[in-house]
């Protein structure tokens, strides 16, 4: 097993699993983790004549990059509102 196949399993596996973290905080680094992993998925396919797998990996840079342009370069600091889909009520007036 090469290098490539050994980090392509570790840095996807960590980019998964922070991608489903409760914390938003651990949630920001599945970008990052998964941008690591690019250059060996890149190599790999290109190495393998899998075009498939290579265009594949191209649409995860996109996706990946995505997640660095939310988490990390344009950061709102507004509060998430975790109420959507309910009724909310303003106070003091009656429906």
């Amino acid at each position: 097993m090469g290098i490539d196949q050994i980090a392509i399993a570790l840095l996807g596996a960590a980019a998964a699993w922070l991608s489903q973290a409760r914390s938003p905080a651990s949630r920001r680094w599945a970008c990052v983790f998964g941008l690591l992993g690019q250059p060996f998925w890149f190599y790999a396919s290109w190495h393998a004549n899998q075009w498939g797998i290579f265009a594949v990996s191209v649409i995860y840079l996109c996706a990946w990059l995505r997640g660095v342009w939310v988490y990390w370069i344009a950061q709102r600091d507004e509060p998430q509102h975790h109420g959507l889909g309910t009724i909310q009520l303003t106070p003091g007036r009656s429906s």
